[in-house]
């Protein structure tokens, strides 16, 4: 049995690196593979699923079992020779690095570059990561181009994290500025304190003036901070009614309003019905749709 997908243009970046996936193939071995080797750059991961066999690299020889994994990288030479009894099933990936864009390789692509030889078990699910890509390139959804260079780059750190065993990264993403989170800095005021929501305050917590912070909510929903703020104490309000054990009153004093009677007027504005005019509505949607 073998499934072989080598005709397809198959590129990925992974940290500024092209990389080119020129075979992909499932295989059952019922033959043994000889010795051989690949050219500079190239690179083949081997993931055994299931039964058994032997390695012989670089003269040495290996056990396989099941979730075995091994890299042979350039130059490295290597054969299998499968189990009579129970014939090893591998799903192997040969990569090919191409252009680097950026002007320093990243620790990750450095240490995969680095790493002409590894032999182990997988301890990071490599397994789940190929029957994925089989999957994908098999069935061909919607977006499965995507997906298989999604997973291929999945493969590469998968691979460096075997090496390295749970070691930290170097890398880190750097804290966010002002500029980049000030609208959820909006979303999240308008969601979370419905309550007590004052432009003021607002203000304060985004850095900016009160126009500059109209200004803002202008640009970024269209609406005024009047408005902005009906609109989240109305979305809650209708939350808070649906629970019918609460009071109209309890909802006022939830929302912030001074009176049931206050609060009343506002939802009638905004909704064109009281809230216990509401609340029999969709009782009545609920029970008799």
């Amino acid at each position: 049995m073998r499934e072989l997908y080598t005709d397809l243009n198959i590129k990925f970046s992974v940290d500024g690196t092209d990389f080119y996936a020129l075979n992909i193939c499932y295989e059952r071995f019922l033959r043994t593979m000889p010795s051989h080797s690949h050219g500079s750059e190239s690179y083949e991961i081997h993931y055994i699923a299931s039964g058994y066999g032997h390695a012989k690299i670089q003269e040495v020889l290996y056990e396989i079992t099941p979730n075995t994994l091994y890299i042979t990288g350039p130059h490295i030479e290597h054969a299998q020779v499968p189990s009579l009894e129970d014939p090893m099933c591998e799903y192997c990936v040969y990569l090919k690095m191409g252009k680097q864009r950026l002007h320093k390789m990243t620790p990750t692509l450095t240490l995969f570059k680095e790493t002409s030889f590894w032999f182990g078990q997988d301890r990071q699910n490599v397994g789940m990561i190929m029957k994925q890509l089989f999957f994908e390139l098999e069935n061909q959804y919607t977006g499965y181009v995507t997906q298989v260079q999604t997973l291929l780059t999945q493969l590469i750190i998968y691979m460096v994290r075997n090496y390295e065993m749970k070691q930290k990264a170097l890398l880190h993403f750097g804290p966010s500025n002002l500029g980049d989170s000030k609208f959820i800095i909006l979303e999240e005021y308008f969601l979370y304190e419905y309550q007590n929501l004052s432009l003021e305050a607002l203000s304060e917590r985004l850095g900016l003036s009160c126009r500059q912070t109209e200004r803002l909510l202008k640009e970024h929903y269209g609406k005024t901070f009047l408005q902005k703020r009906t609109e989240a104490k109305m979305a809650a309000a209708l939350l808070l009614l649906s629970d019918k054990n609460r009071s109209i009153s309890s909802v006022s004093e939830a929302l912030g309003y001074s009176s049931a009677e206050h609060f009343s007027t506002a939802f009638k504005r905004y909704f064109h019905a009281s809230p216990r005019e509401y609340r029999k509505r969709s009782i009545l949607i609920t029970f008799f749709p």
